[in-house]
């Protein structure tokens, strides 16, 4: 893990399981933030490390993969329990962690959280969810929007959040859409990397959307309308990660608060 010592260390390691979902505006909100990123493929034949040294942060991506094991015991990536076996080591030692998508369901299988097929169906598109009391504490999630607009695409879900997590954003049919494990990794299971050149690529042929009877050229343009105002919110969120990641964020959490003033 990133020693207290260390503080040159500016490398995030980002892991992507699937080529259809890399980083792209957020891996730019990265970089102009500070962090320079080492992208990792393990879809590709690239190796996992074995422990996080040397790196300021982990980021997990998104996927078409499902997090819990496939009908004949098998993970759904032959990596996935690699991938676990660091995101527990980051939360352990207090490494910042993002997990996105199917980045946060690994987040919660691996602290014992549950995945599975969403009861109440697949979400995709522009949507909004709803931030959590908890989230006025949080170091990143405070100066999130009561209501961000955020952009979906998933058919599974976190079912049971891990025993230790704090919910930071919900839904109404998808309860756990934001949450943290320890005090420096989040998990969010809607799409903040997204450009509209991406989602076009998901919907172009898309099996889910012609099953849900979805037009993919009003998905791509739902999604097109609303780029610029999950920038508005999010770019700040990954600025704010990076900040964490390289010892420039100062936790206030516990300073007491102003009292407002009488009229």
């Amino acid at each position: 893990m990133r020693p207290d010592s260390l503080d040159d260390v500016t490398t995030a390691l980002v892991i992507e399981n699937d080529p259809t979902d890399d980083p792209r505006r957020l891996g730019e909100w990265l970089t102009e933030a500070g962090l320079e990123l080492t992208m990792l493929r393990p879809h590709a034949g690239d190796a996992l490390p074995a422990d996080l040294d040397g790196y300021a942060a982990l980021v997990v991506l998104g996927g078409d993969q499902q997090a819990y094991p496939l009908a004949d015991g098998a993970p759904g990536a032959p990596w996935f329990p690699a991938v676990e076996k660091l995101l527990r080591k980051a939360v352990r030692h207090r490494l910042p962690t993002l997990g996105i998508c199917l980045g946060a369901q690994l987040l919660a299988t691996a602290h014992a959280g549950a995945v599975d097929r969403s009861p109440t169906g697949p979400e995709v598109g522009p949507a909004v969810v709803g931030r959590r009391d908890a989230a006025e504490t949080d170091l990143l999630f405070r100066y999130v929007p009561l209501i961000p607009d955020v952009l979906q695409w998933h058919v599974d879900e976190i079912t049971e959040l891990p025993a230790a997590a704090t919910l930071l954003a919900a839904s109404t049919r998808h309860p756990h859409q934001a949450f943290r494990l320890g005090d420096r990794a989040w998990g969010l299971q809607f799409h903040i990397e997204c450009d509209t050149a991406m989602i076009a690529e998901w919907a172009t042929d898309s099996v889910l959307l012609a099953e849900l009877g979805y037009d993919p050229q009003l998905v791509i343009s739902a999604c097109a309308a609303v780029m610029v105002d999950v920038e508005e919110v999010w770019q700040p969120f990954a600025a704010r990660f990076a900040a964490l990641a390289l010892g420039e964020l100062d936790d206030d959490r516990s300073r007491p608060s102003l009292p407002l003033l009488g009229h």
